[in-house]
């Protein structure tokens, strides 16, 4: 019994890691292009992330401890 369990796991394992192109379920299509595109995007083009949606640390992190400037909208409560 134990064995069977084991080969079920193992069975169900492999099956996680299938690697095929993807596809559209069949009868149906990838959505419209978005307006003003010329061209209509495959699937491996819709999993990309835009630049937008992913974008680049412009800002330098601060290496060592500084004063802090004077804010003049840090005010104390009321």
């Amino acid at each position: 019994m134990k064995r069977i369990a084991v080969l079920t796991a193992l069975l169900a394992l492999t099956a996680c890691g299938q690697m095929a192109p993807l596809e559209p379920v069949a009868g149906a299509e990838l959505p419209p292009e978005p307006y003003g595109q010329t061209y209509k995007p495959e699937a491996d083009e819709l999993l990309e992330p835009s630049e937008q949606a992913v974008p680049e640390r412009n800002v330098e992190l601060r290496e060592s401890s500084e004063e802090r400037e004077d804010d003049p909208f840090d005010l104390p409560p009321e």
